[in-house]
């Protein structure tokens, strides 16, 4: 393998094509794509300072490097990468792209990452940023902390574990999610989705969980979080705390500790195709009656 050190490049496509490198102690200033068509490249300690320092390439490790915020739209149709140890700075970072390892990580603007990519492993690493995972497929996450509104809008098969989401709208118009152990605050969460589930997780979401076609709540808490179930379909809600409301599901089965309303106002939905029970008391169907 070749090796560059304690290097410096400007220009447009400095290592054009570059195959077979490892890089190392190496800055690259004012202009683009510095390493387009790349093949086994190894960067270590390095820096990126302009835009699209790795489109088109395959067989990446990076470690210890920094992405610059003018690095932007910098690993488009790019497969098979692993970042660790590095600070992404720059704004719509992934596009595109598969094969996608990164471990403790830090985003610092992550808008509009991560988009329409593929067989992704995130862990240890933190993320700041609206519009985060966009459209992207076969995603596991460990360890994760991301604040950003949208995430993972349109997402399929995502497995979340230890994670903390600090996110308006998230998971919008996914498909197979599976989140463990983890902690959701932000309003209107998972609208639309199919076949979502939430297992000890603790959220907090106003008019949160509805349009919803297959729901699974184990052993989980809804903090704060009212209006929820709105059209849902096909739930198993086992909640551990209490709900401020519930509002028209269409039908399933919520267990919950005590439930502050049960809405229904619309009139085209049987009531009897959900079970809705209270562990403490019945106040809440009573109401109903009434």
């Amino acid at each position: 393998m070749k090796l560059i050190k304690e290097a410096y490049y400007e220009g447009e496509r400095p290592l054009f094509k570059r195959k077979d490198t490892q890089i190392i102690d190496t800055t690259f200033g004012k202009g683009e794509s510095p390493l387009k068509e790349s093949r086994n490249i190894s960067l270590n300690n390095s820096l990126f300072t302009w835009k699209y320092p790795l489109w088109y390439s395959k067989n990446i490790e990076v470690e210890d490097t920094t992405f610059e915020s003018m690095a932007r739209s910098g690993i488009w149709y790019t497969h098979n990468i692993k970042i660790t140890n590095s600070s992404l700075q720059a704004p719509k970072l992934f596009r595109r792209s598969s094969e996608i390892v990164l471990d403790r990580v830090h985003f610092s603007d992550a808008q509009e990452t991560l988009w329409s990519c593929k067989d992704i492993k995130i862990t240890n690493t933190t993320i700041n940023g609206d519009y985060f995972g966009k459209g992207s497929q076969n995603i596991y996450l460990d360890n994760v902390d991301l604040v950003g509104n949208y995430c993972f809008d349109g997402a399929k098969n995502v497995e979340v574990h230890n994670s903390r989401f600090i996110s308006k709208d998230a998971f919008w118009n996914c498909e197979n999610v599976t989140i463990y152990d983890s902690k959701i605050s932000g309003e209107y969460l998972a609208w639309n989705s199919k076949h979502i589930k939430f297992i000890n997780c603790t959220i907090e979401s106003e008019q949160g969980l509805c349009y919803i076609d297959g729901l699974v709540l184990e052993h989980c808490k809804l903090l704060r979080t009212n209006l929820v179930f709105e059209y849902c379909k096909n739930i198993n809600a086992d909640i551990i705390s209490d709900v401020i409301s519930i509002k028209n599901p269409i039908s399933g089965k919520i267990i919950a500790n005590s439930i502050g309303e049960i809405i229904r106002d619309d009139s085209e939905i049987d009531s009897k195709q959900t079970f809705i029970k209270s562990r403490h008391c019945n106040l809440e169907l009573l109401k109903e009656a009434k």
